[in-house]
């Protein structure tokens, strides 16, 4: 049976490529990324192998967020009304309206080593500096005004974009507008928006995977698919799902499957169906929970590697470390554990998942770079610490997953 379904699992891919999905074309010296007729081509450093030496695991990002209150981000309207701005500008004349029901009209402009917040504050009543409180950390900012003797909050966040140097910190009043800027920590990273938020990180993202994949894991096949999906079409990257093709192909349910030849032989199939999908990238792809999900098993991560893995928890599972280990989700490059869930909590779990990657990346830049050397190489198994060209597992005896 897995020998037709090989051929099943790599006549699908070989209509993604077709359909306009990017594929990844290994070659020894460079890896070409495809889309339909054109082509271009990302030279891979050979510096890269200096990673390859090091022993220590990318850390594992651990968030935990309550799914009944995701916000981050607090937002205030003083008192007086604060006009809309009307003079015209090259920025952007954004709204902050995230997780509050009042809104503050801003202009944001993200710049090459600063990014600088407008905040039209009107000219009445603000006539003085002493009136205005600025206070910023490395990812906070909070902005209040006094006004006829009491102090609003113009804004309250601990979760901008990005880290920035608070000392560095400058602003000042220009006619009805106060003007800050914030230093990046940074200076080569983009900020699409001064807070961390659902359209910040889907944007952000596309600029730090470059590309490379990303595999959703964890118990619950129906969470895996439902997040999956959400980080698919907020990226624009391909939505894909194991469970549709293997059943696709088995002309069966999993159930099914499961009952009539055991687990084993599902995650068999789902090992080929990621080895078959290892190449390609800007795809989203859900996987099987449970034990006969390959990703529960630690000798069949091999492929899974050639992508960023998020792995979904609910923190109600018993023993929820101990079986984590025992399942194979240890080897996710970052984990979300979920506190309750519903079909409504599809987002924020997508967006804990973004700010986890966006974490993991951003404190090792090489990482993508990384993913895309152990793709060339073919997924030999030898994750984080890749062996040089040449290496072969199987004279070294069985592969390290």
């Amino acid at each position: 049976m897995l020998f037709p379904f090989r051929h099943f699992c790599d006549s699908f891919v070989s209509q993604l490529s077709e359909l306009g999905s990017f594929s990844v074309i290994n070659q020894m010296n460079h890896i070409q990324l495809q889309q339909g007729k054109n082509m271009s081509t990302t030279s891979i450093p050979t510096s890269l192998f200096s990673l390859t030496k090091n022993p220590i695991k990318p850390t594992l990002q651990n968030f935990n967020f309550s799914i009944t209150n995701p916000n981050f981000t607090s937002i205030s309207k003083p008192s007086s009304p604060i006009p809309t701005l009307s003079k015209p500008s090259s920025r952007h004349t954004l709204l902050l309206s995230s997780c509050i029901s009042t809104a503050t009209h801003y202009e944001f402009n993200d710049g090459p080593s600063e990014v600088e917040l407008r905040l039209a504050i009107g000219s009445q009543d603000y006539v003085s500096t002493r009136d205005i409180v600025v206070d910023s950390d490395d990812s906070s900012l909070i902005v209040k005004v006094k006004n006829l003797g009491s102090v609003t909050t113009l804004i309250e966040t601990n979760s901008l974009f990005d880290k920035i140097k608070p000392a560095e910190t400058i602003w000042y009043i220009d006619d009805d507008q106060l003007v800050i800027n914030l230093t990046k920590q940074d200076p080569e990273l983009k900020w699409p928006h001064i807070v961390e938020s659902w359209e910040s990180l889907t944007a952000g993202l596309v600029q730090l995977l470059k590309g490379t994949s990303i595999y959703v894991v964890g118990p619950s096949t129906d969470i895996n698919q439902k997040v999956a999906n959400k980080l698919a079409v907020a990226l624009g990257y391909t939505p894909l799902d194991t469970q549709e093709l293997l059943e696709t192909f088995a002309k069966q349910t999993i159930d099914s499957w499961v009952v009539a030849e055991g687990p084993d032989s599902v995650a068999e199939a789902e090992s080929a169906i990621l080895e078959s999908l290892s190449s390609h990238v800007r795809t989203v792809v859900s996987t099987l929970g449970g034990r006969q999900g390959a990703s529960g098993r630690t000798d069949k991560w091999q492929h899974l590697y050639a992508g960023f893995t998020i792995w979904l928890s609910q923190t109600d599972a018993k023993e929820d470390g101990k079986r984590r280990i025992q399942e194979g989700y240890s080897n996710a490059d970052v984990a979300v554990k979920i506190e309750g869930w519903s079909a409504d909590n599809v987002k924020s779990a997508a967006q804990a998942s973004l700010s986890a990657l966006k974490q993991l990346i951003l404190s090792d830049k090489k990482l993508t770079d990384k993913k895309r050397l152990y793709i060339r190489l073919g997924c030999r198994g030898d994750w984080p610490n890749i062996e040089p060209p040449g290496w072969d597992p199987s004279a070294e005896g069985e592969a390290t997953f």
